[in-house]
């Protein structure tokens, strides 16, 4: 073999070797890059399966007592006759026409109807609930009683449920869809929304534009339905009037012989023109005429 194969046969030797060690190096490289901490961390942030979130637990049943009803006054589901019933079949046929029937196109949100009084303890609550039970007797009708005196809840008290959510979370955002707190009763065609805890902005909220946006909610996406607002007094409450010109109908309770003309007349003043208005004498004294205690539009 001649000098200069001689060289090119070790300079192959030692490529070849060179080659060999590189490799070598690569899969060590590897090796370390594989179980270093950059690696494990890098391995530890693969998004993982989330679990499906738990189903939301279905709202409680309001059990409304019927007799408890009966012992407070209140319109039953009973066939039994009831003067009350005769009174507030009366009263419930006008707001019905003016929601469903002819009078309907003159009104906007006429299934909207706000329950209030001058001043307080003329008996709004009363009417209110009586109204809901009434109309709930209808085979056609559902009808919503909201308990919209979120200064002085009664409705709550008055049918015996326990605290829920209400109006007062839905107007805080606490709650995002109002359907969160409807609920329904055993009284198959009425549905309650409560008042819901205290809060020191309870009367901002009535006159927030959640609360308009709710009132047109309600007028449209339930049009089918009665709405029943048991609403603070109208003279005490500044944010009731603002309430009450989102209404299409406004139910002023009158107590008889303690309701003052005078505040009769400047609760009244304080309504939209445009709404349909109507009295109730509450509290009357019962006569031989047996006089129904609604009067006018």
């Amino acid at each position: 073999m001649s000098t200069i194969e001689k060289a090119l046969q070790k300079q192959r030797e030692k490529n070849q070797q060179e080659s060999a060690e590189q490799a070598q190096a690569e899969t060590q490289d590897t090796a370390q890059a594989s179980s270093s901490p950059a690696a494990s961390a890098t391995q530890e942030t693969q998004p993982r399966e989330q679990p499906a979130p738990a189903p939301a637990a279905p709202k409680a049943l309001i059990t409304i007592d019927q007799q408890e009803l009966r012992e407070k006054g209140l319109i039953t589901d009973s066939t039994e006759r009831q003067k009350i019933k005769d009174e507030f079949r009366y009263i419930k046929r006008k707001l019905l026409n003016n929601a469903f029937g002819q009078a309907a196109q003159n009104l906007e949100n006429g299934n909207l109807v706000m329950v209030s009084s001058g001043k307080p303890n003329e008996g709004k609550t009363f009417i209110s609930i009586n109204l809901a039970l009434s109309i709930a007797l209808e085979q056609d009708k559902t009808v919503l009683l909201i308990d919209a005196d979120v200064i002085r809840p009664s409705i709550s008290a008055e049918l015996n449920i326990s605290p829920r959510k209400g109006l007062v979370e839905y107007l805080l955002g606490e709650v995002p869809n109002v359907s969160e707190v409807i609920y329904n009763t055993s009284i198959s065609n009425l549905k309650i929304i409560p008042a819901g805890e205290p809060h020191h902005l309870t009367s901002e909220l009535l006159a927030s534009d959640k609360m308009r946006q709710l009132t047109q909610e309600l007028a449209n996406r339930y049009s089918d339905r009665m709405v029943i607002f048991d609403s603070p007094p109208l003279i005490e409450v500044n944010e009731s009037q603002v309430l009450a010109n989102l209404m299409g109908q406004a139910l002023v309770v009158v107590e008889e012989s303690q309701s003052k003309i005078a505040d009769i007349q400047k609760a009244v003043d304080s309504l939209d023109e445009d709404l349909a208005i109507g009295f109730v004498i509450n509290k009357a004294v019962q006569t031989q005429k047996d006089m129904y205690g609604y009067y006018g539009y």
